[in-house]
């Protein structure tokens, strides 16, 4: 059982299958080819949304793909020693990957090509309240022991992958790239349609009607909740107990179910003062 970080340059990630040196790795030498999708967010941002959107666009609308293989997969972690692994020794295959790593160590080929990264960002609030769930109810990093602690280490910066206003800040500052696109997972619950022919545009991918329904269709919240493969189902229990689904609520606000008026208080005045730099309309939760 994890107990504890793996820390590298100050922010603490997950023990499970990452190491300093593997990070090291990933940023310096791991080649990032023209064709690789890349998934990009802070932990509990809509990392498994978006996956399954990108996996049935490739499929176009097929869903035998997503009820078959898990989600960790079909687009693996590279900052992960098995998934490094897999990007290496790939040859063929869908070039779906995925990434929670700040942009100071996300793997520097990027910088020099034509892969695509799509990030996700999302009311930090409710990515504190869902972060809590799933960090406390599974074994894959430090154990808080109450909300109330997890609401002080998040605005410290003390919980896996590190500050939230940190990241994000870092990958809004690329916005301008014309192989990042930048969506809000608020957005992609409001009008799923319109964010998913967003993506279809940004990755050069037509869809005919009937496709473009049935990724909409098998990428609902519902259907990823009755797809074992969508919810860590294959993973030891001694990491994730059984019965566990990572598909928990998927609602915007639930935040506000969890916090105290003073919490509510001190989150804003953190927010403004740490993202004082960003126009207001970058994160907008609407």
């Amino acid at each position: 059982m994890a107990q504890d970080y793996v820390w590298f340059q100050g922010i603490p990630f997950p023990v499970l299958d990452i190491c300093p040196e593997h990070i090291k790795a990933v940023q310096e030498e791991l080649v990032l080819k023209d064709e690789d999708i890349i998934t990009v967010t802070y932990p509990k941002s809509g990392t498994h949304c978006l996956i399954e959107v990108l996996s049935l666009i490739h499929t176009k609308g097929d869903p035998n793909w997503i009820r078959s293989v898990p989600t960790y997969v079909r687009s693996q972690w590279i900052e992960t020693e098995t998934g490094y692994k897999f990007k290496v020794e790939r040859k063929e295959g869908p070039p779906l990957l995925s990434s929670h790593l700040p942009i100071q160590l996300f793997p520097k080929s990027f910088f020099t090509s034509k892969a695509k990264v799509i990030y996700v960002i999302r009311n930090p609030n409710d990515v504190l309240a869902s972060g809590y769930y799933f960090w406390h109810f599974t074994n894959l990093a430090k154990k808080r022991e109450s909300l109330e602690q997890f609401f002080e280490w998040f605005l410290q910066g003390h919980v896996p992958y590190g500050s939230w206003f940190d990241q994000v800040q870092g990958w809004m500052s690329m916005r301008e790239k014309e192989n990042l696109l930048i969506l809000s997972y608020e957005q992609m619950k409001k009008d799923t349609r319109s964010v998913v022919e967003r993506i279809c545009g940004f990755l050069g991918k037509a869809l005919e009607q009937g496709e473009l329904d049935l990724v909409l269709e098998n990428s609902s919240f519902q259907a990823m909740k009755e797809n074992k493969m969508s919810n860590l189902s294959d993973v030891p229990e001694e990491l994730v107990p059984a019965g566990f689904k990572i598909t928990r609520k998927g609602i915007t606000g639930d935040w506000k179910n969890h916090y105290t008026p003073a919490q509510t208080q001190a989150f804003e005045e953190t927010f403004r003062e740490k993202m004082a730099a960003l126009p207001l309309e970058l994160c907008s939760w609407d």
